[in-house]
């Protein structure tokens, strides 16, 4: 049966990630303290790994509460601390001094900052996904799929690409619950450039892109909604979770259940 074996939110938009044992659904249907800072430029931008590939010099550590953060500036041999809150003031110059241009933090406790605003909820891959993409790679295991991929939930008890079940055709959603969470699932989540760079250095692997489209092409199961594939660099599931589920939690462990057939809600 399937179950949740991880949950991984990234505090910091376009930062390191932290593993949690909970999480609670915010009211904007996000999980709690997912991408709920965010660098933005003075046009308005994100500061992320599509647009600043010296992201990948900045390590995060984040304290259990999720309130302080650790940096170390790799290539300026740099460590700092900070409160996320009392001390953004100082974090902006941190991070402007840094990239060499003016930063600001930005924070949304109820949505977050998510890539995709009409499928805010969490990403979804499977365990057996991970093992099996890092096979078409050699010298990537499936922690660094994980890592290149920035997943929130990793599903156990299940073979690969199980979570193709979670979409359906376009305009329709799965619905499914987490635990006591409806979910509602609603694409494959197509991929830009930043995984194809090795999370820890920013070094580009060459042909990543091509490999992972060749390959997912190659072992899409007959089951799956093909028409959802314009393109096939596509990994891990879009959700929403929808408002109703305010203050709800999901929990390692928690089983995932079906409860509608693919078709049968629209979006």
């Amino acid at each position: 049966m399937p179950f949740i074996e991880n949950i991984i939110v990234y505090p910091i938009k376009a930062l390191d990630g932290v593993r949690v044992n909970r999480a609670r659904i915010t009211a904007g249907g996000a999980l709690e303290r997912d991408r709920e800072f965010a660098m933005v430029d003075d046009y308005g931008n994100f500061v992320n790994g599509k647009r600043h590939a010296r992201i990948h010099q900045v390590r995060a550590q984040f304290d259990e509460s999720i309130e302080n953060v650790e940096l170390h500036l790799l290539d300026a041999n740099q460590r700092c601390n900070f409160h996320l809150v009392r001390d953004a003031t100082k974090l902006e110059a941190c991070f402007s001094d840094f990239f060499g241009f003016p930063i600001s933090i930005k924070q949304n406790i109820e949505n977050g900052f998510p890539d995709d605003t009409k499928a805010s909820g969490p990403t979804l891959i499977s365990a057996a996904t991970l093992e099996e993409v890092s096979g078409w790679f050699p010298g990537l295991s499936p922690q660094d799929i994980l890592r290149r991929f920035r997943v929130n939930v990793v599903i156990g008890g299940v073979p690969a690409f199980w979570e193709d079940h979670l979409f359906g055709e376009p305009e329709t959603t799965v619905d499914f619950e987490i635990g006591a969470v409806q979910v509602k699932g609603i694409n494959p989540c197509k991929r830009c450039v930043v995984p194809s760079r090795d999370p820890l250095t920013g070094e580009a692997m060459r042909g990543f892109q091509r490999t992972l489209a060749e390959r997912r092409k190659e072992t899409l199961s007959d089951w799956v909604v093909s028409s959802r594939f314009d393109h096939y660099y596509r990994l891990t599931v879009n959700t929403r979770i929808p408002l109703s589920e305010q203050g709800k939690v999901i929990r390692i462990d928690d089983v995932i259940r079906m409860t509608l057939p693919p078709s049968s809600q629209k979006r």
